[in-house]
């Protein structure tokens, strides 16, 4: 019977010429998946036998992965913010950056919480516009969850994927805040919202077309129209942007995550269309420029 460093040693060579750029950590995250056991436990016990069949769930696994297919899909989740969401190739894989966004938008809604207490049948009116999988409106109302914030809050999570819909779905039903995330398929968002939103969140594909044929493989596993952002990237966020007059409530505020050198375009087609609304460029971990925040002040513009 093969051990754990046996069965590593094999995989990581096997991803190796496969041409993975983390044959290592792919190996690991796919034989522990395989055990049923997480990485730690997996790097403590080299010495442990694997038997027959996880040895071969291991086997197909890495079939797969030489192929170029994400390790999330592979696996059918992806950990973000401490939750395991689940996803496969009708959605986006979650990325790291857009915990980012996610952590500007749990501190926003935090604040306009406890600037006072809401109106009787008037909570918090937040939108995550191109959910995909759920990544942003789900582990944002289980944030707010978490701090007895939740039920003073309504999300409304849309896609124009009826198949990446049903992926946040069994995500806010596994995280058990489909009470609280209305889904909802449309293009961006509703043709009419009113009452307007205090808050609107965006991971909107912002990758330019000509830049996506040279991705990593495993991309090609993804739906392109969540990558594919146009001739510039921003296709889609200045089509948001254009929204934003009728969907924005007076003191509101949007998040954008956009692409490390996006944030000057942003900015300049934000002030085209809303000079008087304030703009800057949120950072993520790596210091690297990830969300542009959007604020409409409380009185109100006249709209070019």
């Amino acid at each position: 019977m093969p051990t754990v460093e046996e069965m590593l040693r094999v995989g990581i060579e096997r991803l190796r010429r496969a041409g993975s750029e983390t044959p290592r950590l792919d190996a690991e995250v796919l034989l522990g998946s395989a055990i049923g056991a997480d990485r730690a436990a997996i790097l403590a016990h080299p010495e442990a036998p694997v038997g027959s069949a996880a040895a071969a769930a291991y086997e197909a696994a890495l079939d797969r992965r030489e192929r170029g297919e994400p390790v999330a899909y592979i696996r059918g989740f992806k950990e973000f913010r401490g939750l395991a969401l689940a996803t496969d190739p009708r959605a986006l894989i979650p990325r790291p950056e857009t915990e980012t966004l996610v952590d500007l938008a749990e501190t926003v809604v935090a604040g306009m919480l406890t600037r006072g207490p809401r109106p009787a049948g008037s909570p918090l009116r937040v939108a995550d516009v191109g959910t995909g999988c759920g990544t942003i409106a789900v582990s944002l109302a289980v944030a707010l969850r978490r701090r007895r914030m939740l039920d003073d809050v309504w999300i409304l999570a849309t896609d124009a994927s009826p198949e990446a819909l049903q992926v946040a779905r069994e995500n806010a039903v596994g995280h058990a805040v489909a009470d609280r995330v209305r889904i909802l398929e449309a293009d961006l968002l509703p043709p009419v919202v009113d009452p307007p939103l205090d808050v609107i969140l965006a991971n909107l594909p912002y990758i330019p077309t000509d830049l996506i044929p040279g991705l990593p493989v495993a991309a090609s596993f993804e739906p392109r129209a969540s990558l594919d952002g146009g001739p510039d990237g921003l296709g889609e966020i200045r089509r948001l942007l254009d929204r934003l007059g009728e969907a924005l409530a007076t003191g509101g505020v949007a998040l954008l995550e956009i692409g490390s050198d996006q944030g000057p375009a942003v900015v300049a087609a934000t002030g085209e269309r809303h000079p008087s609304w304030p703009v800057r460029i949120e950072l993520d971990l790596g210091g690297e420029p990830r969300v542009v925040r959007i604020d409409r002040p409380d009185a109100p513009e006249r709209e070019r």
